[in-house]
């Protein structure tokens, strides 16, 4: 185990899991020995709002807040929120996107458009592994299972080994959806090159 805090960023937007995808990796983190420390901010999440979750690890933890510009890796669960953190991350750091959005309030009701080019501005910026977690959670068979394959992605990106995931992913999720999820996880760790 190094000695090296590691900071990283999960966001998305409520209903995505990306809670339940930050629990199973500081579990994970967990049982690996280290020190974890867990914060999530839920803005009206089950409206739809953004929910973040900042998990720092190390030998010795002293506050879960990430400050700007600290973050190793920021994982993005739809594409706007990558570029609305993206200020959080190091100029050294990594982020995983999923390619897929979700229009917020203000363009539903037509006040204003998607952006455009935030893959190439974020790609700009930092080192970047984009991907449809979507398209890739569909055909396992439940879209739902898409915060398993960014969790998958962020653990190939992060190069956390020698943790047996798969046991902390089956105490995680309900019996019946243990092998899809555990699915989705491969395939999260396949589509990071």
């Amino acid at each position: 185990m190094s000695d090296g805090l590691k900071s990283i960023l999960l966001v998305g937007v409520g209903g995505q899991g990306t809670i339940l995808a930050s629990k199973i990796l500081s579990e994970g983190l967990i049982e690996a020995g280290y020190d974890v420390k867990m914060s999530e901010i839920h803005g009206m999440s089950q409206r739809g709002g953004n929910v973040s979750t900042q998990v720092r690890y190390g030998k010795k933890v002293y506050s879960p807040i990430i400050g700007k510009g600290e973050a190793d890796v920021v994982v993005a669960f739809e594409k706007m929120e990558g570029l609305r953190w993206l200020e959080y991350i190091k100029p050294s750091g990594k982020m995983v996107i999923n390619d897929f959005e979700i229009p917020s309030a203000p363009i539903l009701m037509g006040q204003s458009l998607y952006p455009g080019g935030i893959l190439e501005e974020l790609a700009s910026r930092v080192e970047v592994s984009a991907f449809r977690a979507g398209d890739i959670a569909e055909s396992i068979g439940n879209a739902k299972v898409m915060n398993l394959v960014l969790l998958g992605a962020l653990v190939k990106a992060m190069g956390i080994s020698g943790i047996n995931w798969d046991a902390v992913i089956k105490r995680n999720v309900k019996a019946a959806f243990v092998e899809m999820n555990l699915r989705a996880f491969q395939e999260g760790v396949k589509a990071v090159s």
